[in-house]
């Protein structure tokens, strides 16, 4: 589950990835243009450490780029290259904000969403001691078969940043789709994780064969 925050964050999320986004080998779009969102999911992290969110997001009239993001208290070692940016958080103070496919935690929330089902972390805030719920704003599905081995993912050995960015850990490789788009014909063939909202339906990430 992921406690939420009603705080003031500087810069935002958005502001962030606006300037961030356009310098990205595979980002399409007006390099000019305020990014929002369209929707987003968040995975769970077992040790409570560290904030997994992805992003849906839209420049202007372009395509919806995938951006899974991490948020951390501290810095990351040997991540420079991910970072997005620092952003002050009014509750949580300075959070360090990465592209999640340099991090070795988001690596291995994804493997267990795509092949074990592991789906989206709830989301809710505290209010008054009561647990209220922020509603989904789309869904995540697998289709590995039930029972999956899931690999321990260990360390990030490399990525390749295009679209999809290939994630190659110690046992297993990872594919983010960085503009999923349900027009193209083209479909991977092992584990998908599949993402619908607003009426979409197409894959987010899979698996390949190391």
């Amino acid at each position: 589950m992921a406690l939420l925050h009603r705080a003031e964050i500087q810069p935002t999320k958005l502001e962030l990835l606006t300037a961030w986004l356009p310098g990205r080998d595979w980002y399409q779009g007006d390099t000019g243009a305020e990014v929002t969102r369209v929707a987003g999911y968040r995975f769970d992290d077992p040790a409570g450490e560290v904030g997994i969110e992805t992003l849906l997001v839209r420049a202007g009239d372009g395509p919806i780029h995938q951006v899974p993001l991490t948020y951390r208290g501290a810095p990351l070692d040997g991540a420079d290259g991910w970072l997005v940016g620092t952003t002050e958080h009014s509750v949580l103070g300075r959070r360090w904000v990465y592209d999640a496919c340099g991090d070795p935690v988001y690596a291995a929330a994804l493997a267990s969403a795509i092949l074990a089902g592991t789906g989206q972390a709830e989301e809710y805030f505290e209010v008054d001691g009561r647990r209220e719920v922020r509603p989904a704003s789309m869904d995540i599905a697998t289709d590995a078969p039930a029972g999956t081995e899931v690999p321990t993912v260990g360390a990030i050995r490399r990525v390749v940043a295009a679209d999809p960015t290939i994630i190659i850990t110690d046992t297993v490789e990872l594919a983010v789709v960085r503009r999923p788009d349900p027009t193209n014909s083209a479909r991977p063939t092992r584990a998908t994780l599949t993402g619908t909202w607003a009426g979409t339906t197409t894959p987010l990430a899979y698996t390949q064969t190391p």
